[in-house]
């Protein structure tokens, strides 16, 4: 290298030749040309986009102390709550209402928006009270919003002594791991040192989890008052959460239009999509999937081109529907409301990070058709609230008798509104006195909340396309009424465009534990009766997928049922295909009405129990259970203990914790609903 060196600065600096050769020129002008054109134009760094949170109105900074928002704003009771499908955040709100009643301040609190750390400091306030609703979601989890408090609870070790506490747990007795969450909650902050005030409350969906709340909270306060020495004020009047602002020359593009989030969010569409910016699918297939029958059972399928959308199977697809215009035009007709005016719900509380009810300024119309549910059977505050209305005494006795706590008030509750499936319109039908105005209904009715479906695809195979399985529900009430389910009734006349216009579908994808072997070579066993079949679509679809990829894939066994072989085996000519090609190792139906005595999944699982316990006990099968949570898993996972007991030599006591230890594994997954 020196060599060269001395050789090029010898040629450079020599006498004969020139200081600079006509090529040495041309390199130092190409140089320093490039120089300059880099310092002109070059491009600039680009920032890196901020994804912010969405929220439905602007917010100033949030304040995540709720100590310091309970000081400044005179309260002593927070309600915790973790919701997924809006109760257990609407018996938070109730029970912070409540306190009011009894000289004390109450606000409800997401526990997403908040540090829960703070919970140690809130023995700085006087006669407080933490209180948390805490919902069980899928198989034992926490809800989406408790998901952090959870992690933290069960990571951390703070020192609760002198917080007082007490959990009202929602969950359904039909699944297995039954107010796990709840539970979890009460022990976990008695175990860091805080003090329980009242016993853990019990809600079962299964049952009347209204009647478990009101029948809880009808003690709980009691108790409260006596433990911290107070009386009730009596004040049983109507307290009003938000004030009606009727706006009567808004600009139209500062008016909700069904928006869950941004402004404009459905015209403008930027991801990352999730439950506060859905993305707006077209529907590209609707067929019905049966070939005979009074029930309508379809599949779709949803394009998420260009959405960045990602999905497994075995994940669930969230969308939200909107109500049937018919009976949003019958409640503005008998409540002689102009639907289409544009107003906003402001909250009394100024404080308070829930700025409105749903996103405002919008109109009657959109928050009835958008934002409220107005087809389920209203809640006993609900009845309360608007029986001062009406104005024949009978129907304001009945009324409040229903949101009593008497053994008369509750089977009236249970009868007239639960049993005969009364939605708000059959209740301002068949009380002709009661005509509350429309603005108080909008408060008092919960938020219309997404629908969640097992994916029936594999984004292996369809990357860019969701498929969907469902059954579109609608019966008869005692009433005599029809009732349509929202999202499936809504789904059923979502026809791909033909004209142009395209139908579309705001969803998100909400992901799921309900997962194939890690392992492509361990089999697979999966039981999923009617539209149960959706997930193992997905399933059957990857493992074929992972075999043309040349991977060692297991046995991959599916037992199905419908009710007849030629009328509602669901996806029959795609599934027998896959049995031709050795996909699917072995394809098992049971129709449950084709012969004099009813045959189910379980009835064949016990008919090739030798073949199950093989795969089970020998080769590490995993199992997979979709459907019905109240009879079909029960019974399946009774036909496994009967398999265990009978060809694993156990007791019934050994063959329920040799299951378990499968549930502990990974390997006994449910995608359960009830």
């Amino acid at each position: 290298d020196v060599t060269v060196f001395a050789k090029t600065t010898h040629t450079l600096f020599s006498a004969n030749s020139p200081f600079f050769s006509n090529l040495d020129l041309f390199l130092f002008s190409l140089i320093a040309g490039l120089i300059v054109y880099w310092l002109i134009f070059r491009k600039k760094a680009e920032p890196i986009p901020e994804f912010k949170k969405l929220e439905s109105t602007p917010q100033t900074t949030r304040e995540t102390s709720f100590i310091d928002k309970m000081k400044k704003t005179g309260k002593n009771i927070v309600v915790f709550y973790g919701s997924q499908t809006g109760t257990a955040e609407e018996f938070a709100n109730r029970l912070a209402k409540d306190a009011h009643r009894y000289g004390m301040k109450g606000m409800s609190a997401d526990p997403e928006e908040y540090d829960l750390s703070e919970l140690s400091r809130l023995t700085e306030i006087e006669n407080s009270i933490a209180i948390f609703c805490m919902a069980t979601y899928g198989e034992g989890d926490p809800t989406d919003n408790a998901q952090d408090f959870y992690d933290w609870l069960h990571e951390g070790d703070a020192d609760f002594s002198g917080v007082k506490y007490t959990v009202f747990a929602l969950g359904n007795k039909t699944y297995e791991h039954y107010n796990a969450m709840g539970k979890y909650v009460d022990q976990r902050l008695a175990e860091l040192g805080a003090q329980r005030i009242f016993d853990l409350g019990m809600g079962d969906d299964d049952g009347n989890l209204e009647e478990d709340f009101v029948s809880w909270r009808e003690q709980f306060w009691p108790a409260v008052c006596e433990h911290f020495g107070v009386e009730a004020t009596g004040e049983e009047s109507s307290i009003r959460q938000y004030e009606l602002k009727v706006h009567s020359d808004l600009n139209m593009n500062k008016i909700y239009t069904g928006e869950l989030g941004r402004l404009k969010s459905f015209e403008n569409q930027k991801p990352p999509f999730d439950s506060k910016n859905p993305f707006l699918a077209p529907v590209t297939v609707n067929r019905k999937l049966n070939k005979a029958g009074d029930r309508h059972l379809m599949h779709l399928e949803l394009d998420i081109t260009g959405s960045k959308i990602r999905y497994e199977s075995g994940d669930h697809v969230a969308v939200y529907p909107i109500n049937d215009s018919v009976i949003v035009n019958r409640i503005g007709d008998l409540l002689g409301v102009d639907l289409d005016t544009v107003i906003s719900l402001n909250n009394l509380d100024e404080e308070s990070n829930k700025k409105h009810p749903f996103p405002c300024p919008t109109t009657y119309r959109t928050a009835l058709t958008h934002y409220l549910d107005i087809t389920n059977p209203p809640r006993t505050n609900v009845l309360y609230e608007l029986a001062q209305y009406a104005t024949e005494p009978k129907d304001q006795e009945n009324m409040r008798k229903m949101a009593s706590s008497s053994a008369e008030g509750k089977a009236l509750y249970q009868s007239w509104v639960l049993d005969s499936c009364r939605n708000i319109l059959a209740i301002l039908e068949d009380f002709p006195s009661l005509r509350p105005p429309i603005d108080h209904l909008c408060e008092l009715l919960p938020r219309l909340q997404a629908r969640y479906y097992s994916i029936a695809s594999s984004s292996k195979v369809h990357p860019n396309s969701i498929h969907i399985c469902a059954v579109v529900v609608e019966y008869k009430t005692k009433t005599g009424r029809v009732n349509k389910g929202v999202a499936t009734n809504w789904l059923k006349n979502k026809m791909p465009a033909d004209n142009g216009h395209k139908a579309t579908v705001p969803m998100y994808i909400r992901k799921s534990q309900f997962r194939l072997p890690f392992k492509s070579s361990n089999p697979v066993i999966m039981i999923g009766p009617g539209t149960g079949i959706a997930p193992f679509m997905g399933f059957v679809q990857e493992r074929g997928w992972l075999k043309e990829q040349g991977k060692d894939v297991g046995e991959t066994v599916l037992y199905y049922g419908c009710r007849y072989k030629n009328e509602d085996f669901l996806y029959q000519e795609e599934l027998e295909e896959f049995e031709k090609t050795g996909v699917l190792t072995a394809l098992n139906v049971a129709f449950s009405r084709d012969q004099a005595e009813k045959v189910y999944v379980q009835h064949l699982l016990k008919k090739n129990k030798e073949a199950v316990w093989r795969l089970v006990h020998m080769d590490n099968a995993h199992i997979y259970i979709c459907g019905d949570a109240r009879y079909m898993a029960r019974d399946v996972q009774n036909a496994f203990y009967e398999i265990a007991e009978e060809l694993g030599g156990m007791s019934r006591a050994q063959a329920v914790d040799y299951i378990k230890k499968l549930m502990t594994k990974g390997r006994y997954s449910q995608d359960v609903w009830s």
